[in-house]
């Protein structure tokens, strides 16, 4: 495909997800499917230019003067792919298959954005001006900034599998894709965000991979296994384990030694956790899938951790999922903040006395963190909190978003 046609493409993705208000990888695969002709690099390229129109939809129309998936489209050439106002109006105009000519309005627009110096908040931070309340009451005058760094593309980060290999080792296999040390995990290691058109090499093509040598994890994710604290030798508890990507790095950090057991409230999510573990070398894992009658029997009261991964609402994973910002409703918030209390109150029997429970969402929301571990502890006095809970971002930690808290289980009955 030629560059006319590609930006024409990434134009029919953006309208078909608004159209039919599906997620982007539905919308990517629908044209995938009916565009035989793409190869890999196009496919790229596509799914490179929606995305980032998608992280900064408000910031795009902002700058362009109109809010259009064309529009968008033309804005992340221009503003994030450094594409010239020529060769953008060269590609536009490409037989058979370009998007047409430049307007003037569209031409100027590219030469002279409108400034976001004047812009509200929610458009400097490409979020819904629904969501401004809520990033007001934990970012403050900086939510425009935070909004901004959770609208740039991520890197990928990996998690060495201490059980299968060592830091040194793992990082020479995979220099062929670019990877360093990420300085606050020493298992862990990152592979530069890369060039959105263009496509790179995949992790899974390292044959480490294959032997269990590292996973995909984001840096965050694994900062919030590593405040679960020492757990070698312990009992330990994923309660909402879905597809076992902090069940193996909890597996990691207890080297084999004590008793893991994984649990998810939806089966289907945990499909996978059996042949990871296996490939990761794991051995100390019981997999409790709530198909089987009393799938938690005899723990009640015995673990040491309980590791609480709670559904939310994902606003801490923008930067990899754009597209679930402008999906998301108020009412989403309200049922995530629901089922958030539910799996406390769950998971709080299985916590012996003097036990901990790590509460932990890749939400940035203080709705979803603060204020459910406040009513959590107004209805159970038996558990304190170890700290006020953590709260990683972009901006501050070059992470996704993520927010970890400590709870302990009194030793004295209350």
């Amino acid at each position: 495909m030629r560059d006319g046609g590609r930006i024409t493409a990434a134009i029919e993705v953006l309208t078909d997800l608004e159209t039919r208000r599906v997620p982007a990888k539905i919308a990517l695969k629908a044209w995938s499917d009916r565009s035989r002709f793409a190869g890999a690099k196009d496919r790229a390229f596509v799914s490179g230019l929606v995305l980032d129109a998608l992280r900064r939809r408000r910031s795009l129309a902002w700058r362009m003067g109109e809010d259009t998936p064309r529009a968008a489209v033309l804005g992340v050439l221009a503003f994030d792919w450094r594409w010239s106002p020529d060769r953008i109006a060269e590609a536009a105009v490409e037989a058979p298959h370009g998007p047409g000519a430049l307007g003037e309005a569209e031409r100027s627009s590219l030469e002279a954005p409108r400034a976001l110096d004047d812009a509200p908040n929610p458009v400097k931070g490409d979020y819904p001006d629904w969501l401004d309340p809520h990033m007001a009451r934990v970012f403050d005058d900086l939510r425009g900034l935070h909004g901004q760094h959770l609208a740039h593309r991520a890197p990928v980060d990996l998690r060495i599998n201490t059980l299968k290999t060592d830091p040194e080792r793992a990082m020479k296999t995979l220099q062929p894709l670019g990877a360093g040390p990420a300085v606050a995990v020493p298992t862990a290691a990152r592979i530069p965000a890369p060039d959105p058109a263009v496509r790179t090499g995949a992790v899974e093509t390292i044959p480490a991979f294959h032997k269990g040598w590292f996973e995909v994890q984001d840096l965050g994710s694994q900062l919030t296994v590593e405040m679960a604290g020492e757990i070698a030798g312990k009992q330990v508890l994923d309660f909402c384990a879905g597809g076992g990507g902090k069940t193996l790095a909890l597996a990691a950090r207890m080297g084999n030694t004590g008793q893991l057991y994984a649990y998810d409230a939806d089966a289907r999510r945990m499909a996978d956790i059996i042949p990871r573990a296996q490939r990761a070398g794991v051995r100390n894992l019981q997999v409790r899938s709530p198909v089987e009658l009393d799938a938690l029997k005899g723990l009640d009261g015995r673990m040491d951790v309980v590791f609480v991964d709670a559904p939310c609402t994902g606003s801490g994973t923008w930067r990899r999922h754009p597209d679930t910002k402008w999906r998301l409703t108020p009412e989403q918030l309200e049922r995530r903040m629901a089922e958030q209390d539910a799996v406390l109150d769950q998971a709080a029997p299985f916590v012996k006395p003097g036990g901990r429970m790590v509460y932990v969402t890749c939400s940035l929301f203080a709705e979803e963190n603060e204020d459910r571990l406040a009513a959590f502890l107004e209805r159970r006095p038996d558990f304190t909190a170890k700290n006020p809970g953590t709260r990683f971002t972009p901006l501050e930690a070059g992470t996704d978003g993520y927010f970890v808290a400590v709870l302990e289980k009194s030793s004295e009955p209350k």
